[in-house]
């Protein structure tokens, strides 16, 4: 025989035995109930916005965004064409949020590689290793801003360079703080920056695009990055 704590059970009117939220005093039907929340018109909404920018990266693995159309979106996020609208006015809307969403992981790495002190060898490494670390966990997102950069005229690929150009500069803010490059002028920080931006994200289309993957060959682009960083900051310690 089963041993249910004390006051788990209660019978009403010798009907039967009914189930009670131990130390409520109520129905476990009713406390149910209540947990199970009807979704909000407004987070139905959400979900389907989020469902179609997915949808769009998954659909960008192998093409640029140009490319790609209004109906293969719907179709992949599983509504109808129209209710698009709801959501974006039109696709280089959609494509603006998804590249404002990428930026924001860029963003997140070099917070996340910040504060490693002055040495540009640890800081070298600390900043390949970080970049490792998010382009695995955001490949979509590194795949997406890595082509639009290159992909033309379209508002999607201008709004991604000039959006790497502020991240740039927000770099070249940083590379401020080493005692090498305190005195260099603001257009040479800047430029030095931009050398390094493209580093990383050349490393990160490697990281994606190498086939058959391992850790091996993942170690091997690692180390090679953080060699043509510190071979970088070599040729920054002597620049006039």
């Amino acid at each position: 025989m089963v041993a249910y704590p004390a006051g788990a059970l209660s019978t009403e009117g010798g009907a039967g035995v009914t189930q009670v939220a131990p130390g409520t005093g109520r129905k476990i039907d009713d406390v149910s109930a209540e947990s199970v929340k009807p979704v909000s018109r407004q987070e139905r909404k959400q979900r389907t916005r989020q469902a179609l920018l997915d949808a769009a990266l998954a659909q960008l693995a192998d093409r640029p965004f140009a490319v790609l159309s209004l109906r293969e979106v719907t179709k992949q996020a599983d509504i109808v064409p129209t209710a698009f609208y709801r959501h974006f006015t039109s696709m280089d809307e959609l494509g603006l949020v998804l590249l404002g969403e990428s930026m924001a992981v860029l963003r997140r790495m070099l917070d996340a590689a910040r504060d490693t002190g002055t040495d540009f060898d640890q800081v070298a490494r600390t900043v390949v290793r970080t970049l490792h670390e998010y382009t695995r966990a955001h490949e979509a997102h590194f795949r997406f801003l890595t082509r639009e950069r290159h992909g033309g005229s379209g508002a999607v690929p201008q709004a991604a360079r000039t959006e790497l150009r502020m991240f740039a500069g927000d770099l070249a803010v940083d590379l401020a703080r080493f005692d090498c490059l305190r005195r260099w002028r603001t257009d040479d920080l800047r430029m030095l920056a931009d050398m390094i931006v493209t580093m990383l994200l050349s490393t990160a289309v490697e990281l994606i695009e190498t086939v058959p993957r391992s850790a091996e060959s993942d170690e091997r682009i690692l180390a090679t990055a953080e060699n043509r960083l510190k071979l970088i900051a070599r040729g920054a310690e002597h620049w006039e």
